[in-house]
C-alpha cells in the first residue's frame, strides 16, 4: 500500500469533451523542462483535458509559470503572491509581479487572497497585499484568482470594498452551499478541485449542486487533492477528468453537459481560444 500512495493514478477514458484544468502547479508536479512540460499536458490530453492554467504562488514560481506557459501552445499561467508568502511584499516584489501578470499568456492574477488556516504571514499584511492584487487585476484587465482558506466572511467583504474584478474565480472553492449562494449572487466563479469528489466533503456536495452552469470550473491543484478514490496519492492535470465525472453524478446531469459548461466557462473568464472538437 505504501508503494502504490506514491504512484499516480491511471488515466481515465477521454472526456466526450475537452475541459480546462483551470489551476494547477506544473512546476510542484515536478516539471521542469519544457520536455517535462508537454509530457504532463500529453497526459492530460489523453484523458480529455487539453488545456491548462498553471499557478504561482511567489516570485520564483511566478517567473517559472509565464516561462512554461511560452513553451506549450496547451499551456498558460497565473502570477500572484500566495497569502501564506505575503510577509514580506515590497515594492519590487509588487513590480515584478505586474510585470509578469501583464505578460499575453498569463490570463490571470493569482492565487492571491487570505489564509487563515496557516499562521506564516499576519492577517493585516495578507489583507494589504490581497487588496493590492484586486487593484492589479482591475488596472490591466485580468481575472483575479482567489484562495480562500478559513476566511470567507474577510475575502468576501473585502472584495464588495474594494470592488471586484469583472471575473473572479474562487480556486479550490471549499465553501458550503450557503457561501456558495453569497458568490454567485455576486457573480463570481466556483472551481472546484478534488475535494469536491470527497466522501465527507458534504457541504461542498450541496455547493456544487447549486452553482449555475456558466459559474463553475473545474481544476486539480496538482500536485495536491487528489480525487476520490486515488485521495492521498500524486495529481496531475489529467485527474480533471475525475472531477468533472463526480461533479455530473452530484448534479444529476450527463458527463458531457458538464465538461462542456466547464469548457465555455474556462474560455470566456481566462479569454482562452474557443475549442469546440471533443
Amino acid at each position: 500500500m505504501g508503494a502504490e500512495k506514491k504512484e499516480l493514478p491511471p488515466i481515465p477514458d477521454r472526456l466526450p469533451v475537452s475541459v480546462v484544468d483551470a489551476h494547477t502547479h506544473l512546476d510542484a508536479c515536478g516539471a521542469v523542462t519544457a520536455a517535462d512540460v508537454t509530457a504532463m499536458v500529453d497526459r492530460a490530453e489523453r484523458a480529455g483535458v487539453s488545456r491548462v492554467i498553471t499557478v504561482a504562488d511567489d516570485l520564483a514560481a511566478a517567473r517559472w509559470a509565464a516561462r512554461a506557459s511560452t513553451w506549450d501552445p496547451r499551456v498558460w499561467a497565473a502570477v500572484a503572491i500566495h497569502p501564506t508568502r505575503t510577509k514580506e511584499f515590497g515594492e519590487a516584489e509588487k513590480s515584478e509581479v505586474e510585470s509578469l501578470a501583464k505578460e499575453s499568456r498569463v490570463v490571470a492574477v493569482g492565487e492571491t487572497g487570505l489564509d487563515y488556516y496557516w499562521d506564516y504571514s499576519p492577517h493585516d499584511a495578507q489583507q494589504d497585499a490581497f487588496r493590492w492584487h484586486i487593484d492589479l487585476a482591475k488596472r490591466i484587465g485580468k481575472p483575479l484568482m482567489i484562495h480562500d482558506r478559513d476566511a470567507h466572511d474577510d475575502v468576501l467583504r473585502i472584495l464588495e470594498e474594494e470592488g471586484a474584478p469583472e471575473q473572479v474565480v474562487f480556486h479550490c472553492f471549499s465553501g458550503d452551499e450557503h457561501v456558495a449562494r453569497r458568490c454567485v449572487d455576486a457573480g463570481y466563479v466556483l472551481s472546484f478541485a478534488g475535494t469536491v469528489s470527497f466522501r465527507n466533503a458534504r457541504g461542498l456536495h450541496e455547493a456544487a449542486r447549486i452553482v449555475p452552469a456558466g459559474q463553475y470550473l473545474v481544476e486539480t491543484d496538482a500536485p495536491f487533492l487528489t480525487p476520490h478514490p486515488f485521495r492521498g496519492r500524486p495529481n496531475e492535470p489529467y485527474c480533471a477528468a475525475y472531477t468533472v465525472r463526480h461533479l455530473a453524478t452530484f448534479r444529476g446531469e450527463a458527463v458531457h453537459e458538464v465538461a462542456e459548461s466547464v469548457r465555455k466557462t474556462a474560455e470566456r473568464v481566462f479569454r482562452l481560444p474557443t475549442v469546440t472538437a471533443g
